[in-house]
């Protein structure tokens, strides 16, 4: 198989799309996290995924515009991935709770894809996942569902 390639696809009109960026040297792991999020930043827009498809090797993600905000100063990439877990609440800016750091996106993928995540004994649920280029980071946004485990696995 060829290698994989990711298009972005901002939707114009009714059923008019047009491709916005386009990555060749891309791995299929952060293809697949990428799919998983909902929100996409890049250049101070905020998209929202509409759908996805595969042609091939060509793997497609479809979005519409969901924000814009001012361009900020460029960051640096740091060394690994960075996923930020915020409580779902925009009264209180969408509070980080937790913030970790992996070496592979098949990593992330696999948090960002459950639906539960516990933190410190408590269960929070998936809302949803955004990854931002603008600040290298992927998002997992969550909502507490009121529940504690009894005692924390190890």
């Amino acid at each position: 198989m060829e290698a994989p390639i990711l298009e972005y696809r901002l939707r114009k009109g009714n059923d008019t799309f047009e491709a916005i960026y386009h990555y060749q040297d891309i791995e299929l792991e952060q293809i697949l996290a990428r799919r998983e999020c909902e929100f996409f930043v890049k250049e101070g827009v905020t998209y929202r995924q509409l759908s996805s498809a595969i042609e091939g090797n060509l793997f497609i993600i479809y979005v519409e515009t969901y924000e814009e905000e001012p361009l900020k100063d460029p960051l640096f990439p740091p060394e690994r991935l960075v996923l930020e877990i915020r409580e779902l609440n925009q009264r209180k800016n969408n509070p980080i709770l937790k913030i970790e750091h992996h070496d592979y996106h098949l990593d992330i993928l696999s948090v960002i894809g459950s639906v539960y995540y516990y933190i410190d004994g408590v269960e929070w649920e998936r809302d949803s996942a955004e990854i931002d280029e603008d600040r290298y980071v992927y998002i997992l946004y969550v909502k507490t569902t009121g529940y504690k485990l009894e005692e924390e696995r190890k």
